[in-house]
């Protein structure tokens, strides 16, 4: 490993150019006129591919954006990892926030700023590097690696699961590695070993025909934004516990184990406040904020719209109402499963004079990893290698859909050992990457193929 480590070392100036380059690709997948630049990216992503020493790479079309795979298979007898991560970006509005360009890569203070920065084409990036670093010493790959990149993350995901049905054998492996997630704190380099599930909806209240003067018309017509409001206004109890029938009867409790590991992690409460620019951590009443946060469930509204909301007054009484609400879920909660009783319940609640509609919109399942599982234990390894200290382990409460599929169609276990920062800026202004971080990163990543040969899986 002496000879990988120090060709990484040396290499530090061209990872970052190259690093650039990838970043100055608008790659927006959720916006039609950015598509020729996915594709641009797909490609990019190929062509490092085979820099890296993959000796069959191929883009894939979708009825979306591409898929790229790579593989290079240096011993059946080895373990396999499946590399996932994905090349498409957030848009990045409000653009005036920018301190500079979104996709003009600028380093401030030792962070590197650009939309895609953390989410994901840097974090993707480090295993590229890790691969070459054998590759260009003159070393085998001391296991055999494939990668599987989409285009369609941030939107998502709706061709990937397809894909993946269709292609088992082609990403048959023993372990999914996946460096999209985020460090617990600046200098406390972590393994997620659990995500929180989702379920989305939007719904849609509509009265009369057509907006209506409320003078005229207010107390003896129905008005859906009053309607919604009382709808979602019962969604939980004084509390903070949702009121959805059954939600709860398939939460998994904490073991005692996590309980230890959650009690190692530096979280100060007063800090985090003052991060965000809040004064209370309200929510639901007998939990503390981590475990609101990564192992319980919640139901969100995340967007509102009806009437009049531009400036001055204007006396309406609104004919329709929307809301975008989303649920985390928690092992062992099954969307489906949710969204059924979620439905159920907005209906048992809507009066009978509004028209209701219910749209589905996307999901995902929660995830949870063995503490135990080797692949866990090299990653633990490889990263106290590469960053010179042993990780913590956490959970995450956002969600990656991608890694309940893997467990689902191919039960194939992940390990998610992300490099960003709690204050990385994902899908804000002024993302960022903290480039030590970057660099620690690639290491750990190439310990992590040394010591998943050793690690008897």
């Amino acid at each position: 490993m002496k000879e990988v480590i120090e060709y990484i070392e040396r290499n530090r100036e061209r990872y970052l150019e190259e690093l650039n380059e990838f970043l100055k690709i608008p790659s927006i997948s959720t916006d039609p006129k950015n598509r020729e630049d996915v594709v641009e990216a797909a490609e990019f992503v190929a062509r490092q591919l085979k820099a890296s020493g993959m000796e069959k790479v191929e883009i894939s079309a979708t009825e979306g954006h591409p898929i790229v795979f790579g593989e290079q298979i240096t011993d059946p007898d080895q373990p396999t990892v499946l590399v996932y991560g994905h090349y498409d970006v957030q848009p990045v509005d409000p653009i005036e926030l920018w301190e500079s360009g979104p996709f003009e890569p600028t380093v401030r203070q030792g962070e590197l700023y650009a939309r895609g920065a953390a989410d994901d084409k840097g974090q993707l990036f480090i295993h590229f590097k890790s691969a070459e670093a054998f590759v260009k010493t003159g070393q085998r790959l001391p296991v055999n690696i494939k990668y599987l990149i989409e285009g369609e993350e941030e939107i998502g995901s709706p061709h990937l699961d397809q894909f993946i049905e269709e292609n088992q054998e082609l990403l048959g492996a023993d372990v999914a590695m996946v460096s999209d997630t985020a460090m617990f704190a600046r200098g406390v380099p972590s393994i997620c070993y659990a995500l929180r599930g989702l379920a989305y909806f939007q719904l849609d209240l509509e009265g009369a025909s057509t907006d209506l003067h409320s003078g005229s018309f207010g107390g003896a017509v129905v008005n859906p934004a009053f309607e919604l409001s009382k709808i979602l206004a019962q969604m939980k109890d004084d509390d903070d516990r949702i009121t959805i029938p059954n939600f709860y009867s398939q939460v998994r409790d904490l073991t005692d184990r996590e309980r230890q590991e959650f009690s190692r992690l530096p979280f100060d409460k007063s800090a985090y406040m003052k991060d965000i620019g809040i004064r209370e951590l309200p929510g639901e009443k007998g939990y503390s904020p981590l475990e609101r946060l990564w192992t319980r469930p919640t139901f969100e509204v995340n967007g509102l719209s009806s009437g009049f909301s531009g400036e001055g007054a204007k006396t309406v009484l609104p004919a329709r109402a929307m809301a975008k609400v989303s649920m985390r879920l928690v092992p062992d909660q099954d969307p489906d499963q949710i969204s059924d009783l979620f439905e159920d319940y907005v209906h048992s609640l809507a009066p009978s004079s509004v028209k209701l509609k219910i749209t589905r919109m996307h999901g995902g399942k929660p995830w949870v990893a063995s503490l135990d599982h080797p692949a866990l234990i090299a990653t633990s390894k490889a990263i106290k290698k590469g960053f010179g200290k042993d990780p913590v382990f956490q959970r995450e409460g956002g969600s990656i859909p991608v890694v309940a599929t893997f467990a689902e169609l191919m039960n194939l276990p992940s390990v998610l050992m992300g490099i960003g920062l709690p204050d990385e800026n994902a899908h804000a202004p002024n993302e960022k990457l903290n480039l030590e971080n970057f660099y620690c990163g690639i290491k750990s990543s190439a310990h992590f193929l040394d010591e998943l040969s050793r690690s008897g899986l």
